[in-house]
């Protein structure tokens, strides 16, 4: 029987959690469920459903979860429990085609689905900015929005699956942003700049961003403290090769920053977060002068 006005946020890692908080501090009826236990601080305040199956019966069904197969794996064992006039929500970064796939299965049972992948990390959900796009039907969306615009700015950019499509089309841009920081925060260490006072310089000109004061201040405090990990952005570059690839799109600078994460990874760096793209540089740099 669906709890009606119940959201459950399925999925409570490090953007789980916060979402999950942020919606019971706005007034919704949230309980959450996380595929693996979690101890007791960090769950905090957040009521849990004693079961997946008990988190299904939710008027909403809000997904946080790592990937494509996360979203897989859970929605086939939540999708056959769900009622009519019931709505998933998806917050994760996710392949558009299965999106599309799993809105048309969800339709035949007259469950709602809407892909909402975010942008602005935990930090964003905290101060309530997030950048959200959705896809999704125009009525499925206008479900969803109460609930989207407690956590930040949401734009409907199509139908199911465009949301997925528009968050590969960002992490683009941020990942070869975060290259394009990282080289410069080593070019200006290695010229002997103070890179605090590089920043402040280039405040408000063409090349400040968000990526040029929080990340580059990171990379120069060699504060590589898991937040967004390199480990999310191998898996959507890996994302967006893809999508390019089944659009006929060849990526030359996405691929070769790919190749990058797959080698932070492979080195140990999985779980750190990206701003440790720098150390790569300067790596390298001392390799060709020995």
């Amino acid at each position: 029987m669906t709890v009606q006005g119940a959201v459950s946020v399925v999925g409570l890692g490090r953007m789980g959690r916060p979402v999950a908080r942020a919606l019971l501090e706005s007034g919704f009826d949230v309980r959450g469920w996380n595929r693996s236990p979690l101890p007791a601080s960090e769950i905090g305040p957040i009521p849990l459903w004693e079961s997946l199956d008990a988190a299904a019966g939710a008027e909403t069904v809000v997904l946080v979860l790592s990937d494509s197969e996360a979203v897989d794996d859970v929605l086939s064992r939540v999708a056959p429990l769900l009622a009519e006039g019931q709505l998933v929500v998806d917050l994760g970064s996710s392949d558009p085609e299965r999106s599309r796939a799993h809105a048309a299965r969800l339709a035949a049972s007259a469950v709602g689905w809407v892909d909402a992948p975010v942008s602005g990390g935990p930090e964003g959900v905290q101060e309530r900015r997030l950048a959200i796009m959705a896809g999704g039907t125009a009525g499925d969306v206008g479900r969803a929005r109460p609930l989207l615009e407690a956590l930040g700015s949401v734009v409907h950019v199509g139908g199911p699956g465009a949301g997925h499509a528009v968050k590969i089309v960002n992490q683009v841009i941020v990942g070869l942003a975060l290259e394009a920081v990282a080289e410069a925060v080593a070019l200006a260490e290695r010229a002997g700049l103070d890179t605090a006072l590089v920043r402040e310089a280039l405040r408000g000109g063409s090349a400040d961003s968000r990526i040029l004061r929080i990340q580059g201040a990171r990379m120069s405090a060699r504060d590589f403290a898991p937040r967004g990990s390199v480990r999310t952005m191998q898996k959507d570059g890996r994302l967006g090769l893809a999508f390019a690839e089944s659009l006929g799109l060849e990526l030359p600078h996405l691929r070769s920053l790919v190749a990058v994460w797959d080698q932070l990874a492979a080195s140990g760096h999985a779980d750190d977060d990206c701003s440790v793209l720098i150390m790569r540089l300067l790596e390298d740099a001392r390799a060709r002068l020995e």
